[in-house]
């Protein structure tokens, strides 16, 4: 049976989220908590391997107790078992940090089952550095394998899967040895919806609250603000511009006029782009 651990992250809807115009700080006061979106790709796709060889999932999140939310909710979609690890000491976490804990909390889950894959979201919405999930690989000391479109096979009985990876140049099929840890994009695939029953069982399960002590962790120099390098001297939202859009009319609707026109105006205006089109071209 093939053992899933999927770590998620509870975050303010940014869609909501403003910026104090004096203080430049973030505003969270009556902003609603929702699961990281990225994290629900990776959570879909461990639950499509589970509907398929069959196993487990646990979902793990780090924050405060009002986190409990994101993994009742990752229970009512199909996951078989939540831990929420929190502490005062894991207070001002930077990503250093948040994958020190993790690392530690999953190395204390497979103490009492094997973990074979560990699933994350790309990145966070608050945080966009995308340094958690390859972090917890390092520290673990497993295989990981990033941007990942699609899960093309699992082999439990070799311990290999096989991926499509996304790169800049276009799209990679990789082998690896498990355990892996895997970052899913988004648009990987569409999360399911929660069932009656499941949802019933999410509220009815307890949720397992696991401190420092019962992570594993016994340096607090490398967890909370000890263990974060990281400093942010400055949030602030960006200017609103204040140049007005142009319209440039043409006498004719066809392509070819309109794109004419558009290129006219840009020379006219950026007159070194037309020079340096005509020294690249000749």
């Amino acid at each position: 049976m093939i053992h899933i651990v999927v770590c998620i992250k509870q975050v303010p809807d940014s869609a909501q989220i403003r910026v104090h115009p004096v203080t430049n700080t973030i505003m969270r006061q009556g902003v609603p908590a929702i699961i990281n979106p990225y994290d629900l790709f990776a959570l879909e796709e461990a639950l499509r391997i589970k509907d398929k060889f069959g196993g487990f999932v646990t979902v793990i999140t780090m924050g405060p107790p009002q986190a409990e939310n994101a993994l009742r909710k990752a229970l009512s979609f199909g996951a078989d078992d939540a831990i929420l690890v929190t502490d005062r000491a894991f207070a001002g976490a930077d990503t250093l940090a948040t994958s020190f804990a993790l690392a530690s909390a999953i190395r204390q889950i497979e103490k009492s089952s094997p973990v074979d894959l560990v699933f994350t979201g790309k990145q966070t919405i608050d945080g966009d550095t995308a340094q958690v999930g390859p972090g917890i690989a390092k520290r673990m000391n497993i295989e990981l394998l990033t941007y990942i479109s699609s899960i093309v096979s699992v082999n439990t009985d070799k311990k290999e899967i096989v991926v499509q990876r996304r790169s800049e140049g276009g799209v990679q099929l990789l082998k690896t040895r498990l355990p892996s840890l895997v970052t899913m994009l988004e648009g990987s695939n569409e999360m399911r919806f929660a069932t009656m029953p499941s949802m019933i069982r999410a509220a009815r399960t307890t949720v397992k609250k696991w401190d420092r002590v019962m992570a594993g962790i016994e340096d607090v120099s490398k967890i909370g603000l000890k263990g974060s390098p990281t400093v942010v001297s400055k949030v602030f939202a960006p200017s609103p511009k204040t140049v007005k859009a142009e319209m440039v009319r043409t006498e004719s609707n066809e392509p070819q006029d309109l794109a004419g026109a558009l290129l006219m105006r840009m020379f006219t205006k950026f007159p070194h782009v037309r020079e340096e089109l005509e020294k690249s071209a000749g």
